[in-house]
């Protein structure tokens, strides 16, 4: 019963902040919406493991994930912020504050891959997903993959729209998620 309150609070916050873009389905809010419901229920049905045998080799890998996941999210946002210098020129509505570049950022992890906040997304379901894996887990952490890669696709597709050649030359130097693999 306490898990379905908290994910339908958890629901009803992502839809307060996803409302512009979820009347927007080519946008990639629309998307990650569904990615962080995948995630809310992933991490709800796995939380009670969260703290069995933290020492084991499974748990530490999940441990090391969302690590991971928090300092490149962390680092991602702050280059964006410090480098991308968001401004209110830039109109769509379905975009937060920090995402209204007017820069294109290619420093830091921008340098390696072009999604280090959707990388940090995964490193984060997949260490949830590794807490406790079972059949339902498999799924989510499917379907919020899933959802994250085609958040990206489309985010590819807002970035050549808003920046152009200069976005098309930018995805020749690096990869999507991982650093010279993807």
């Amino acid at each position: 019963m306490n898990e379905a309150i908290v994910f339908l609070v958890g629901t009803a916050f992502f839809v307060w902040i996803s409302w512009s873009s979820l009347f927007k389905p080519l946008s990639h809010g629309f998307y990650r919406f569904f990615a962080w419901e995948c995630m809310l229920a992933l991490f709800l049905l796995n939380f009670p493991q969260w703290t069995h045998n933290p020492l084991t080799l499974r748990q530490l890998a999940s441990q090391s994930l969302q690590l991971i996941s928090a300092v490149l999210v962390v680092h991602a946002a702050r280059l964006l912020r410090n480098v991308g210098q968001p401004n209110a020129e830039r109109r769509a509505t379905e975009l937060y504050a920090f995402e209204k570049t007017s820069t294109l950022v290619t420093t830091g992890a921008y340098r390696y891959i072009r999604h280090p906040m959707y990388a940090s997304l995964l490193l984060l379901t997949w260490g949830i997903f590794l807490k406790d894996i079972s059949l339902p887990s498999v799924v989510l952490t499917a379907g919020a993959s899933i959802a994250i890669f085609v958040t990206a696709l489309r985010d590819e597709a807002e970035c050549k729209q808003h920046f152009g050649v200069v976005y098309i030359k930018y995805m020749k130097t690096n990869k999507r998620f991982i650093p010279f693999l993807f």
